[in-house]
Parts: structure tokens; C-alpha cells; sequence
């Protein structure tokens, strides 16, 4: 089934769309999930959450691909469902580790909040990412997208550990000098 009749059967809301999006995307979806919170049973009530937001954002969105879209809210309801469990463990996790890093390219929190919100920073970091290299992109979003470990990234990818930290300490640096550049520290 294309992604065009799945949303049209989303639409009309028929309650098929759902298995059929379980089926297609689910498992995609899931290690998005299992990447955030390392909890297979947490992550399967993200996914749960992704498709009821899914299921309430259409109509009126009418995405233009759906599995990112449907990746998008999947990693959304992680990081909000992450957050919540570990409030009170601040400074301790996984997603915590990551913002740091991130951090001593954008100086400062609410620059890293602004890039979630900011039309300015998002297309200045669109660009940046447009900048690098595939094989440097594809390490970067594994890391600050899809949230993979360094371990896990040099495995997938067949490189050292050791070259996939270097590679990301560069693309921060760079990300850090375009953004000010741009005026967006």
C-alpha cells in the first residue's frame, strides 16, 4: 500500500490504516524509539502515541512523506516520554550527553530551544547540514537524530569509534562557526 492510500484510509478514518501502518512502518519507528529511551516496553508506547497523533494530525496535514513525518512524532513522543522519566535524574542519561555535546557548538540551552522553534535557525541548520559531506552528515544524524551511540554508529558504519568522535568534534565546530557567522549565537 503507498503512503498516499494510507493516508487517504487515515483520512477516512479507517481503522485498516493502522495495521497497515504498524506493518510498513512500525518496526522503523520502534528503533527510533528504543534509541531515545533504551526501553523496549517504553518505546512501544511512543509508538502507540505517534500513531494517535498521527491519526489526529490528518486531515488537515497531508505530509509529504510519511514515514518521516510518522519518525518525526515517533521521536517527538520519545524525547517528551524521556524527559518525564527522567526529571528528576537530570544530568544522568543518554539525551542529556547528547545536548551537551550539541551545546559547545550553540553556546548556550536556549540556543539548542531556538533551533527546535526558530524558522531562521532551522534553515541555517538545514544548510549546515546540506555543508557536510554525506559520510560526515550520515554520522551527525545518527548521533543528534536518531540518537545512536558512538559504538553503534562506528559499527553500522564500519569505522573506529575513535573517527567517529573526531568527526563529530569537527562537524560541531563547524556548526558552531556557521551559526556565528549567521548571527544565531
Amino acid at each position: 500500500m503507498t503512503d498516499s492510500e494510507l493516508t487517504e484510509l487515515i483520512a477516512r478514518r479507517d481503522s485498516s490504516a493502522l495495521s497497515e501502518l504498524k506493518a510498513k512502518y512500525g518496526a522503523y519507528c520502534l528503533t527510533t524509539a528504543m534509541n531515545i529511551l533504551r526501553s523496549k516496553d517504553d518505546a512501544e508506547e511512543c509508538l502507540d502515541d505517534a500513531f494517535l497523533a498521527l491519526w489526529q494530525s490528518i486531515p488537515p496535514a497531508k505530509p509529504e512523506d510519511l514515514k518521516m513525518y510518522l519518525a518525526a512524532l515517533t521521536r517527538s513522543a520519545a524525547i517528551s516520554r524521556w524527559r518525564k522519566l527522567h526529571a528528576k535524574k537530570r544530568g544522568s542519561g543518554h539525551i542529556e550527553l547528547l545536548l551537551e555535546e550539541l551545546s559547545d557548538a550553540a553556546a548556550s540551552d536556549s540556543t539548542i530551544e531556538k533551533l527546535e522553534s526558530s524558522l531562521a535557525l532551522r534553515e541555517a541548520f538545514n544548510a549546515f547540514l546540506g555543508s557536510l559531506p554525506e559520510e560526515q552528515r550520515r554520522i551527525f544524524l545518527r548521533r543528534y537524530w536518531f540518537m545512536h551511540t558512538v559504538a553503534e554508529i562506528a559499527q553500522a558504519l564500519g569505522m573506529t569509534e575513535s573517527k567517529v568522535k573526531v568527526t563529530l568534534h569537527r562537524a560541531r565546530k563547524k556548526l558552531k562557526k556557521m551559526l556565528e557567522r549567521e548571527g544565531l549565537l
